[in-house]
């Protein structure tokens, strides 16, 4: 089945019988689009875990996502400042204020904890994209919602939500 998103198609395959949507995006401009498609849907208090390789399609999507919420330019990968915070000027429909970006890639679960992670996820009117989630599996709250990215060709991207 394909999607038409504003100026892009991609492609989905819902798996019956698990809570799983897989899309199947050709450029980089479709995996920009479908992170703007989820942001019309994301809630407050959810977390978005971003799993896949380097070069894998996670900052292409994250880009459409805060572009979609609203967020100001630049989008600066966390990877080196841990967490990067968006306060949007005007709240989603859905009732989100803030974004909490962040990358666990270099840090353990504990500092993780220290430096605010579980107040992130329980803001009432944030939203937390989390890179590298399987480094901090430990801490992380019961119900966030798992994106996977994987590269099957220099443009063409296989991206599995569940939950």
């Amino acid at each position: 089945m394909s999607v038409n998103a504003g100026s892009s198609t991609f492609s989905f395959w819902v798996r019956i019988g698990a809570m799983e949507t897989i899309y199947h995006t050709t450029s980089a401009e479709e995996t920009r689009s479908l992170g703007k498609e989820l942001s019309q849907k994301v809630a407050p208090k959810t977390l978005l875990c971003l799993r896949g390789e380097l070069g894998s399609g996670k900052t292409t999507f994250t880009q459409g996502l805060l572009e979609g919420l609203g967020a100001e330019k630049p989008f600066v990968s966390p990877t080196f400042v841990i967490m990067k915070e968006y306060e949007l000027k005007i709240p989603t429909k859905t009732g989100i204020e803030r974004i909490y970006h962040t990358d666990a890639y270099r840090v353990e679960e504990k500092d993780f904890e220290t430096i605010g992670f579980s107040e992130w996820c329980a803001d009432p009117k944030g939203i937390v994209i989390l890179e590298w989630p399987e480094r901090i599996s430990g801490i992380l709250p019961k119900g966030a919602l798992n994106l996977s990215f994987k590269a099957l060709s220099e443009n063409e991207r296989r991206i599995t939500f569940s939950k």
